[in-house]
């Protein structure tokens, strides 16, 4: 799962407190989409060099740090047809792992990145049930995903990130953040876009700290905000 760029300009929601996240809806939802880069970025799919470069002028700098990860081995959690890992994880890293819900993306994913031998194993799981292997990944890069998970479901998977880091390892969340201060339910897709101040907070809760912040540049001012996190475990 890899959308939830558009900010809907309807007001049709219920108040966040009585919305309840559906993984079942949700996986519903991504399985009748499209499997292309246009169908994962809703309708978005020229934005989607501008995403990458983003990225890299975001990560690029942290793996020249002196306390850089390594390049060895990464995961990318939420990804629908595999075109962050292909387009830019690869570039960067000898292994990467995927994880995604719906089995409709992954078999695409099979498809498209046939034959690339960095694309290591792919998991066909949500990332409220997926149990990363302990100190296995040097970057945990999650995009586009966490606003379908529930704030309980989102600590935990972030606290099972953390044990999944090799020493020096760093976690990358690149999410919508709204620009209201309550939380804005999509019932469409089953997700919630939080405050900044929300996901930080859950960031906390996780026992996570935030060494990098950064805004994605170059989207449409009708879009959501996106920022980017790198996080490590907070000593």
């Amino acid at each position: 799962m890899e959308e939830g760029l558009s900010e809907n300009e309807t007001t049709d929601f219920c108040c966040a407190e009585k919305f309840v996240l559906s993984y079942e809806d949700a996986d519903k939802y991504w399985s009748v989409q499209e499997p292309t880069i246009n169908g994962m970025l809703g309708g978005f799919g020229n934005l989607s060099t501008i995403d990458i470069q983003g990225s890299e002028k975001f990560l690029i700098p942290l793996l020249k740090k002196i306390d850089a990860p390594s390049r060895q081995k990464a995961i990318d959690c939420g990804a629908g047809i595999g075109r962050i890992t292909k387009h830019f994880l690869t570039k960067l890293f000898a292994s990467v792992d995927m994880v995604e819900q719906c089995s409709k993306l992954t078999a695409q994913a099979e498809i498209l990145l046939k034959g690339n031998q960095k694309v290591g194993r792919i998991f066909n799981k949500g990332l409220q049930d997926f149990e990363p292997e302990k100190e296995l990944y040097d970057l945990i890069w999650i995009q586009w995903v966490l606003i379908y998970l529930t704030d309980e479901d989102l600590v935990s998977f972030l606290k099972r990130c953390k044990k999944a880091l090799k020493p020096r390892g760093i976690i990358v969340v690149k999410e919508n953040v709204t620009s209201s201060p309550d939380p804005e339910p999509d019932h469409e897709d089953s997700s919630v876009t939080r405050p900044e101040e929300t996901l930080e907070d859950l960031f906390s809760r996780a026992s996570l700290r935030i060494i990098k912040k950064q805004q994605q540049h170059r989207f449409p001012q009708e879009l959501f905000k996106v920022q980017m996190y790198a996080l490590r475990p907070d000593q």
